[in-house]
């Protein structure tokens, strides 16, 4: 018979993960590294849930042996081709009932074992939340639009600082434009999935870099309790020239279709303003787009210091002009210790 594992040990154990709830279910949220292999697909698990409601549970097990029979063997199929060898399947549902241990009895009677998730992804997500809340000496990294902070988190991350990329996670680099060129943006529990998983790599006694964000990432929204920490930890501000934000600015944005860029533009036409909406899109669409730049960042500049000024942080300048991503990382190392006497 398979055995069951609090969280923390089976989230630690090796061996494929496989997740058997509904594709629904999967997509709104689930563990990362996890293969969707269904046991019902949406519309089968309404009509179970329904018939669990309204007949009960013996009406509905029987309901649910008669839509899953017929593909019992294409199941233990597909569990076959992820299995490794010699390594236990892991397994879980919603609440680690009958879906996971009637597959977990198919896959065994199949030679495949498998370890259960004592109480399903429903005990994932209570154990998520204890570990967002660890404490950890977070660093935030800011500076104006097009100061290159994710280049230099990547820079510190290749330097083997500790990094957690809150915008690569949320495929959005938190603007209107943010969502450009970027694959769809996963949903604020998926997201919170994505960061706890990610914080587990992340040792307590070590720095942690983070760029300053606002609550919401795009349609993600940063879990309260690591965003209590950002509002609590010192704030490193890159400064850099316009003509070097407008470079890096041109050639990150270059490449996307200036449709793309001028419908970005309009989404924030009432802020900033019809004059200037309309001078940025007509300059994308004659294809000046260093000018449409320009243009933006008068927004974009003012947005940030209103945002500065509000905030609970006395940013650490630190000049970048001409310097690589890569020598602004080796400062911000120096910092360090610094740094950690500047916490909130």
């Amino acid at each position: 018979m398979a055995r069951s594992l609090p969280c923390d040990r089976f989230l630690k154990a090796d061996g494929p993960l496989l997740d058997v709830r509904s594709p629904g279910e999967f997509a709104r949220g689930h563990i990362p590294g996890a293969h969707n292999l269904p046991l019902f697909n949406d519309e089968e698990r309404a009509a179970v849930g329904t018939m669990y409601n309204h007949q009960g549970q013996r009406a509905a097990v029987r309901h649910g042996l008669e839509l899953v029979g017929p593909r019992l063997a294409t199941l233990a199929d597909q569990a076959a081709a992820l299995a490794e060898a010699g390594a236990n399947l892991r397994l879980h549902c919603w609440r680690g009932g009958l879906r996971s241990s009637s597959t977990a009895w198919l896959l065994e009677i199949c030679h495949l074992p498998c370890t259960l998730l004592d109480g399903g992804y429903k005990s994932f997500r209570r154990w998520l939340r204890q570990a967002l809340a660890q404490p950890c000496p977070v660093v935030l990294l800011g500076g104006h639009t097009g100061s290159g902070k994710t280049e230099v988190l990547h820079a510190l991350r290749v330097a083997g600082a500790q990094v957690l990329d809150l915008e690569g996670l949320a495929h959005h680099r938190g603007s209107s434009f943010g969502g450009l060129g970027q694959p769809r943006q996963p949903t604020t529990e998926q997201f919170e999935n994505e960061i706890a998983m990610a914080l587990q790599a992340v040792s307590p006694h070590r720095v942690l870099w983070i760029e300053a964000e606002s609550v919401q990432v795009g349609c993600c929204r940063i879990p309260p309790e690591l965003f209590r920490q950002m509002q609590r930890a010192p704030l490193v501000a890159l400064q850099r020239p316009d003509h070097e934000r407008l470079d890096h600015l041109l050639a990150t944005y270059g490449p996307v279709p200036p449709q793309e860029l001028m419908e970005a533009t309009r989404r924030i036409g009432k802020r900033l303003g019809p004059q200037r909406t309309q001078q940025a899109v007509e300059a994308i669409a004659a294809g000046n787009l260093r000018l449409a730049c320009q243009v933006i960042l008068d927004y974009y500049d003012r947005t940030y210091a209103h945002g500065l000024a509000r905030s609970p942080h006395t940013p650490v300048p630190l000049t970048r002009e001409g310097l690589s991503s890569e020598a602004v990382a080796q400062r911000l190392l120096a910092m360090e210790p610094t740094l950690l006497n500047r916490s909130l």
